[in-house]
């Protein structure tokens, strides 16, 4: 049976995409790393203790879509169309980040690091007065909210993106910023863990937290899918991949920083609203009341 040549015009085609565009050691080694402790952790773990076929599929969904974003041609794209670069920071900032912190993975990187990895280097680190410090600052709930929609503000400043699109070393750290900063906003939201139980914030604040850094993500992507101007023109001098008119690459683009990002933070509200229910249906002492209040009836 002859090979339809079709079919393998694609698949040469579809490789080609998913290779690595401008290799990036560090974003390989996250995204194969976490992979490879992930998968040691998932055999470590007792079966009881393991978890969820969801929560598994999140996690490994939401590393693969970062290395998608950050190593494929997909990246290429980024530098060269708008809303393809906007795309790319949705999955950075939230996506990815969103669906890791709602995989709650800790347990199973933890029990898959090497000991000498695990216990001797993590575990000295995050124990550093300064580690532990720098972590309560950046999850405080002012600076973390400000910060989160902070730095989507500085890298859409017309300027400041401009520099970004046209520096190596500025693009890199424009993207990783985002990465780590995505991870540490939904890791503090979607803690599954009551104030009680661990947690830095208890559900009504997160709530309130998400909620509020939703408006101005709509204020910043409404401007830009309003303006009648071409705000970045740095595509312009780079050459857009497809023959697009400006004003609506930008459109797109700012319609995608509206929209889907105001739908998750919409979501994660919703999930914690969920969560909240249910931990408070369970509480010992709403249980106990509930039972003296039926034995008062009886």
């Amino acid at each position: 049976m002859e090979f339809p040549h079709a079919l393998l015009e694609g698949l040469i085609a579809t490789a080609a995409f998913l290779a690595p565009w401008e290799i990036s050691p560090s974003a390989m080694l996250l995204s194969g790393g976490a992979l490879v402790v992930y998968w040691r952790g998932l055999r470590r773990v007792p079966s009881d203790a393991r978890p969820s076929l969801k929560r598994r599929i999140a996690f490994i969904t939401g590393v693969l879509l970062v290395y998608f974003v950050m190593q494929t041609r997909f990246d290429y794209l980024s530098q060269h169309m708008f809303f393809v670069h906007r795309l790319q920071h949705l999955v950075l900032h939230h996506l990815g980040p969103f669906l890791i912190a709602l995989s709650e993975p800790l347990a199973t990187l933890a029990s898959g690091l090497p000991p000498r990895i695990g216990s001797g280097i993590v575990r000295r680190i995050w124990r550093l007065p300064v580690t532990r410090i720098s972590y309560r600052i950046v999850q405080n709930a002012f600076v973390a909210p400000l910060l989160f929609v902070g730095l989507i503000w500085f890298w859409l400043t017309s300027r400041v993106h401009f520099n970004a699109m046209l520096s190596a070393p500025l693009y890199w750290v424009m993207n990783w910023s985002m990465l780590i900063d995505g991870l540490l906003f939904w890791v503090l939201i979607l803690d599954p863990r009551t104030r009680r139980q661990g947690a830095l914030l208890g559900f009504g604040p997160r709530i309130f937290l998400v909620l509020a850094a939703m408006v101005p993500q709509i204020l910043i992507g409404a401007y830009i899918t309003l303006a009648e101007q071409d705000l970045y023109d740095v595509y312009a001098v780079c050459g857009r991949a497809w023959d697009v008119e400006p004003l609506q690459d930008q459109r797109t683009g700012g319609v995608i920083t509206w929209i889907p990002a105001a739908m998750m933070h919409a979501i994660a509200a919703v999930i914690l609203v969920g969560r909240w229910a249910r931990t408070d249906k369970n509480r010992p002492d709403r249980v106990s009341v509930s039972s003296s209040t039926c034995a008062g009836g009886a």
